[in-house]
């Protein structure tokens, strides 16, 4: 068995039934979501709106064993009970080697797609950051949750995230790409990347977490029509979200935030890099671009503030000098269909086969650890 300490950065929870229903206010009783039973599986729905079906977190380790039988609708009792029972959740842990967790959201974060109505799906996360919360005080060595926050209202995503932070949870998600006419290079952001720098709270950019704005769409909103064309280049969002921060020069004014792109794997990055630094000194400058007050290139900011989570990525460890090796961190995606569990160690091995141990142990826990001060 390889020495390194194995600690996913990109784990999640199935949420129980009864989270939302049991914990919304009354005003919004009626429009939490909730999972109706149908004739081909059980799917959740929120504000009158099919938000996705439970098949993935009821099919844990599946591809390995019957792959032919994975399907995208399932019933609620074939959830496997680590998605919302801590106690489960070690035992499936601890068959699969790993020593902690980085706790993301299923239902959760598709919510950003869906709920038009931003005080709903603020209301909504809020239910979520604290049944999180509780979930993971089970084991706060082991387990360490990621807070939902809605930033249709700058200000009120900041009072989400303080108390976030109060509650004991380690990091916050945001949305992958937020509404068109509202980029991460605006303005209006700047006070809460200086909170999210003062709380120590690292912001995770997770692959189907696009918010759409008014009558506008990203992709993710009808799960009855998603494209794989749309799945294979879900990098897109994520790539226009960091090149909007870094030419708008935001980790230059707030150099200790920490900005994550989550499940959308690693290869794609060193020609997103090459491109980044292609266009800030090659191409024309126009009067309104950025311009870095000392001697630095894009790319730089990337491996000073960007950290990177992935799965099943051999490209992306082939080329990980380029990217920055104190910036990449394994994830596990337990419990979903897609995830590495019950064989993530054997997995991690073979990526890792040729990489150096000092460089595995870091890959595989270490960088993680330091981040979320495991």
């Amino acid at each position: 068995m390889p020495a390194y300490r194995l600690i996913s950065s990109d784990s999640h929870v199935y949420e129980p039934q009864e989270l939302w229903t049991s914990r919304m206010p009354a005003m919004f009783q009626d429009r939490a979501p909730r999972v109706v039973s149908q004739e081909n599986g059980d799917w959740w729905y929120c504000d009158g709106r099919k938000v996705t079906g439970t098949a993935a977190g009821s099919q844990t380790g599946r591809r390995f064993e019957e792959p032919d039988a994975l399907s995208r609708t399932d019933r609620f009792t074939h959830i496997r009970p680590g998605g919302y029972l801590p106690d489960a959740r070690i035992e499936d842990m601890d068959l699969d080697g790993v020593a902690a967790e980085v706790v993301y959201p299923t239902v959760g974060f598709v919510l950003y797609n869906v709920v038009r109505d931003g005080q709903l799906l603020s209301s909504c996360f809020r239910a979520y950051n604290d049944w999180i919360a509780e979930f993971c005080s089970a084991y706060p060595q082991r387990l360490k949750g990621v807070a939902l926050i809605n930033l249709d209202e700058v200000q009120e995503g900041i009072t989400e995230l303080q108390r976030a932070r109060r509650l004991g949870l380690v990091g916050a998600l945001i949305p992958a790409y937020p509404w068109l006419e509202r980029p991460y290079s605006g303005a209006e952001y700047a006070p809460f990347w200086a909170a999210a720098q003062d709380l120590g709270m690292p912001l995770g950019l997770h692959i189907a977490t696009n918010r759409p704005g008014p009558d506008q769409l990203h992709g993710f909103q009808n799960v009855d029509t998603l494209s794989p064309a749309f799945l294979t280049n879900t990098d897109h969002w994520v790539r226009m979200s960091l090149a909007d921060m870094i030419f708008a020069g935001v980790f230059e004014r707030y150099p200790q935030l920490k900005v994550g792109t989550v499940e959308q794997e690693l290869s794609w990055i060193p020609h997103f890099l090459d491109r980044l630094d292609y266009t800030y000194t090659q191409r024309a400058r126009r009067d309104y671009w950025h311009r870095f007050q000392s001697a630095v290139l894009p790319s730089d900011f990337f491996r000073q503030n960007v950290f990177c989570s992935f799965q099943e990525d051999v490209m992306g460890i082939r080329d990980r000098a380029i990217i920055g090796i104190e910036n990449l961190m394994w994830g596990s995606d337990y419990p979903h269909q897609e995830s590495t569990w019950p064989k993530s160690r054997e997995i991690l091995d073979k990526i890792l086969a040729d990489v150096p141990e000092p460089e595995k142990a870091l890959i595989a826990g270490e960088n993680v650890a330091r981040l979320y001060q495991f």
